[in-house]
Formats: structure tokens, C-alpha cells, sequence
């Protein structure tokens, strides 16, 4: 017999607030399985919804930055990306970070797919956005704490970045997972 999803939730009880860390707040919420009864305190990172953007040029490079990222202590080659600002729908807040991040912009837009980035602690979801024929048309404005360096490279190359792990940030592994899932099909190597 199949286990169906309402035999797989937990009933979310209480909330007790954790701590407020401008990026994310944290949470405990009691939980109760409906089943088992088995009682549970989960930890939850609660978090506006974040945007990522493959922007290709129309001689289909594609605008990276590398940025310094204290987790792995390392520079990381990265695609744009941040969170989405209160009240900006997704493809408002991915056009407003290419512009902001590298300078770039484009003319066409098309979202790519959607994740939830850590659905067992966090309760957003990322946006992955496709930016076709962009081109540099104003100055970048990064963040005061966003320490950035623009470069491009045909989308080959960066192929080639995500296949020997150069490029190995899961957000954006996963944005070039959602082009290649547009291009084409899963099968059997």
C-alpha cells in the first residue's frame, strides 16, 4: 500500500522565535506526528526568497562574478544573484541584482525553475532566471559589503567550469542544471 503525503506530515504546533539575523531569522516550532504521536522540536531558518541569473550575451557568454565567501573561506565563481527585496515580485528582484552586481542588462527574460534550497531547515525558495542578450549598459552598484569581480566566458567554457568543480556553488550548479534540463532530457548515459 503507498504511503501517501498526509501519512508522511508532521501537525507544526507552537513557535518559539529563535534569533534575528538580518538575513535570515531562526526558529523552533514543536511538532507532533500524526501517526507515531512522536514529539519533535524542529529548527527552522525562515527567509525571503532568493534570485539567481544566467545572463547570456548575444555572442552567448555568460556574466560571472567571483566573490570572497567566509563559509569555505575562498573566492567563488558565481552567476548574480541575492534576495528578492520586500514587495519585488522574482524576475523584478534577478533583473535588479544583474544590474547592481555587474552592470548588465537584458532584454529577455524567462525563469528557468524554481528550488527550495534546504526544505529540512529553511522555508524559501530560489529563482532561477534566464537572461538573454545582455549587455553591460550602466555602471555596477554593488552591495557595501560585495567585494566583486565581473568577467564573462562563453557558455562552453563554463561547461567545462561545472564539470571539474571550478565553478561549485550548489545554487549555481543548480541554475545550470535548470538551462540544461531546458535544453534537453534526462537519460541513461
Amino acid at each position: 500500500m503507498p504511503i501517501s503525503d498526509d501519512d508522511l506530515a508532521w501537525q507544526l504546533g507552537a513557535r518559539h522565535p529563535g534569533h534575528d539575523y538580518k538575513i535570515f531569522t531562526t526558529h523552533f516550532v514543536e511538532a507532533s506526528h500524526r501517526a507515531t504521536g512522536v514529539a519533535k522540536r524542529f529548527s527552522l531558518i525562515e527567509a525571503v526568497d532568493w534570485v539567481n541569473v544566467i545572463a547570456l550575451t548575444r555572442d552567448d557568454h555568460v556574466v560571472l562574478i567571483r566573490q570572497y565567501r567566509p563559509g569555505i573561506d575562498r573566492v567563488c565563481i558565481e552567476i548574480p544573484g541575492g534576495m528578492v527585496d520586500p514587495g519585488e515580485d522574482a524576475q523584478t528582484g534577478a533583473a535588479r541584482e544583474l544590474a547592481e552586481e555587474t552592470g548588465y542588462t537584458a532584454p529577455t527574460w524567462r525563469l528557468l525553475g524554481t528550488v527550495a534550497p534546504n526544505p529540512a531547515i529553511q522555508n524559501n525558495h530560489l529563482h532561477t532566471f534566464l537572461a538573454l542578450d545582455a549587455e553591460p549598459t550602466t555602471a555596477p552598484r554593488p552591495d557595501g559589503g560585495e567585494i566583486l569581480a565581473l568577467e564573462t566566458h562563453p557558455l562552453a567554457d563554463v561547461q567545462a567550469m561545472l564539470r571539474s568543480g571550478r565553478i561549485d556553488h550548489a545554487l549555481v550548479v543548480t541554475a545550470f542544471a535548470h538551462l540544461a534540463l531546458e535544453l534537453g532530457a534526462l537519460r541513461r548515459p
